[in-house]
């Protein structure tokens, strides 16, 4: 049998022992390849490893690739040109933003009297008519006349027993306070203390600078009469500024706001909830004797919004002041943007239905982006069995 081998061995073609020679080859290189998946595997599970990784992945982001140093001469200064005109696009865009704010001015006194007739109703100051109180929503329309005149019956008995049992209300009770507690961003500032305040609430208005002077706003928040503190109206200022740095044209993105003043609040003594008193016992070195000592010390509140850090006009501020004054000029541009125009959809919640809605959608579109990139990675992988996918693809499905 060892001589028939060797004959037939002997007597293979040597194309025929190419395709061995291939063959073992090819295995060979599989078994490396399989080596290094592991290595590959074995390197990702190190945190180390992973760092270094994150950290020369962080370097290459928005490193320049070259090619702008490579170009010649003549065709820079022609990328100078088109970078000059990009200049004179950003001075304009930054009259167009004035423009914008003179707008905003007209319109802001064209909104007031509704805005004011609001805090008329609010405050119990106006009884709107039947006819103002009249809304037809979404349901009411498909109901038949008949439908909803027998509604409106039942509706109006209720009501007359529910004023039988209890006094009637004036206005809205606890408007803002309900619109603050809302709204994420605002109840986040709100504390249990701040609130009998917030009931003495009556309106908040936006006032915008005046023709020919530096771009600002400015919220008013009116007060009725408290025990609280004296003021009848608390005041924060936003300064803005609409104008391309000169030294980084091409950062401008509109305005920006560039600092605020809040206001003193005149408190009634021992009603300041913006200070806590706090007690602490001290342990003498030599005698050992102990004693108490009370201190007054900065207390959470909303009220700290009339109190904002200083912006230096040199030097920078610290991490914490930075913190608060981004977070300030957030709630500043959101309260003048948002609430004060749609007061009344925060204070249902609608407003805040529609924002969540906004929030829903998005992150759908990137799920489907998502399951789409996975489903193109699994029709790609040359091991991929759609046969054996418990969740294949529709196409997959209907086969």
């Amino acid at each position: 049998m060892a001589d028939i081998d060797n004959k037939d061995q002997a007597e293979l073609d040597p194309a025929d022992m190419e395709d061995v020679e291939e063959v073992e080859d090819e295995e060979t290189g599989e078994d490396g390849n399989s080596k290094a998946r592991q290595l590959t595997v074995q390197m990702m599970q190190n945190p180390q490893v992973l760092a270094a990784l994150q950290e020369r992945l962080d370097g290459l982001v928005g490193s320049p690739s070259g090619y702008i140093e490579s170009l010649p001469k003549v065709v820079k200064r022609r990328v100078n040109a088109l970078k000059n005109l990009q200049v004179k696009c950003t001075q304009i865009e930054a009259k167009f933003y004035e423009e914008v704010h003179e707008l905003e001015r007209k319109y802001a006194a064209l909104y007031q009297p509704l805005f004011d007739k609001r805090s008329e109703i609010v405050n119990a100051m106006y009884e709107p008519t039947d006819e103002e109180c009249e809304w037809k929503g979404d349901e009411e329309e498909q109901l038949t006349v008949s439908k909803q005149e027998e509604m409106k019956e039942k509706a109006k008995v209720e009501e007359e027993k529910k004023d039988e049992e209890k006094e009637d209300p004036k206005g809205v009770p606890e408007f803002w306070l309900t619109v603050f507690k809302n709204v994420d961003l605002l109840s986040d500032m709100l504390q249990e203390h701040d609130e009998p305040i917030l009931k003495h609430l009556e309106d908040i208005k936006v006032k915008f600078s005046d023709p020919g002077q530096p771009m600002s706003f400015t919220l008013e928040f009116y007060f009725s009469a408290n025990e609280f503190f004296t003021n009848r109206v608390l005041t924060k200022t936003y300064k803005m500024q609409s104008e391309p740095d000169e030294g980084d044209p091409f950062s401008f993105d509109g305005p920006e706001i560039m600092g605020c003043t809040g206001c003193q609040i005149d408190w009634t003594k021992g009603k300041n909830v913006t200070l806590k008193t706090i007690k602490k016992k001290q342990k003498h070195k030599g005698r050992g004797t102990v004693r108490t000592v009370t201190k007054t010390v900065p207390n959470d509140s909303f009220f700290n919004f009339f109190s904002p850090p200083e912006v230096p006009e040199k030097g920078e501020l610290d991490e914490d002041s930075e913190a608060i004054l981004a977070a300030d000029f957030e709630i500043g541009h959101f309260l003048r943007e948002r609430i004060i125009p749609r007061a009344i959809l925060y204070f249902t919640g609608e407003a805040i239905e529609d924002d969540d809605d906004d929030d829903y959608d998005e992150e759908g579109e990137e799920a489907d982006e998502e399951e789409g990139a996975e489903e193109a990675d699994e029709e790609n992988d040359p091991d991929y069995d759609p046969k054996k996918d418990p969740n294949p693809p529709a196409e997959c499905k209907q086969q």
